[in-house]
């Protein structure tokens, strides 16, 4: 079994269907409305969890309602607790997306009590990362939070996947540590100025990044599924799932968390990306982010099918 630590974000979704998304300044009807767990690490987490992965969840949240659900559904998920810390003062993070008739979302998330995860808050979990097989992080909390995870685990030579989303400026010196780096195309390009459309600039902003230091680099490019660069050839792409989307928020949450729970089950490279992809399209057949991660039985029967 896949044994996962996950540093990052929780966040409430609060979302809504919208027949397009607002211009500045309009106000739409929309509906239905939905309220669910979140944020980037809270979705990853769930994702690896479903997959039979067996995850330690460390992350903040408020001395709150919505920190009472995250503890809930945390539980229920299976994934264990003892690093999800309550800040006595500051609210549970939210996230108010916008999901419109083509699928295509906008998000705006508050951080709240995931935005004030310390260096010391990582450092009690030492004991977690030296019996995790890899260890999973995104950039929605303080720039603190992910440096004090990523020069844990590279002390303890632990594999370290940074998704790096939503953008942050990151030290080339943490890049240097970093074993898998997945970012979307505008992720790579403000990371290395590269605009990203296609095999020869995802190529070129790939070598970019190894030349950072970076062991591998995994963009995800939405429909045209991932381009794999880890420097031993040219790269290649991995294609996408077809499938009929209802939502893609949390897409690339799903992608990263089967990713992680793949890698630690022992798949290789390609196959482990050719697993995140179908996981990730099977999240978007669904409304909502966490809720919508699909379980091990489904990717299996999925993967058999195509």
């Amino acid at each position: 079994m896949a044994n996962i630590i996950v540093v990052g974000s929780y966040v409430v979704d609060l979302m809504s269907r919208t027949p397009h998304i607002p211009s500045a300044g309009e106000t739409v009807l929309g509906g239905p409305f939905k309220m669910g767990p979140g944020g980037k690490g809270g979705n990853q987490a769930v994702a690896a969890a479903r997959l039979d992965a067996k995850v330690t969840m460390l992350t903040k949240v408020g001395n709150d309602i919505f920190g009472d659900d995250a503890l809930k559904n945390f539980k229920k998920e299976g994934i264990v607790t003892e690093y999800v810390t309550r800040h006595p003062d500051e609210i549970t993070g939210t996230a108010l997306i916008a999901v419109d008739d083509k699928s295509e979302n906008m998000i705006v998330v508050s951080p709240g009590a995931c935005g004030l995860i310390t260096k010391e808050d990582v450092e009690s979990a030492r004991d977690v990362f030296k019996e995790s097989d890899i260890v999973l992080l995104q950039l929605e909390t303080a720039i603190e939070a992910v440096e004090a995870t990523i020069n844990l685990a590279h002390a303890l030579n632990k594999p370290i996947i940074l998704n790096p989303a939503p953008y942050q400026d990151v030290s080339d010196e943490l890049l240097k540590k970093v074993t898998y780096l997945t970012p979307n195309e505008t992720e790579a390009k403000l990371l290395t100025g590269v605009e990203v459309t296609d095999e020869t600039s995802a190529r070129e902003a790939s070598k970019i990044l190894l030349e950072k230091g970076v062991e591998t680099v995994i963009i995800t490019l939405g429909k045209q599924g991932c381009f794999v660069y880890d420097g031993r050839d040219e790269g290649r792409f991995i294609k996408a799932y077809e499938v009929k989307a209802i939502d893609t928020t949390g897409a690339g949450d799903a992608f990263n968390g089967a990713f992680a729970t793949s890698i630690a089950d022992g798949y290789s490279l390609d196959e482990a990306v050719n697993r995140a992809n179908a996981v990730g399209a099977l999240s978007v057949t669904k409304l909502g982010t966490a809720i919508s991660m699909p379980y091990k039985d489904e990717l299996e029967s999925f993967l058999a099918l195509v």
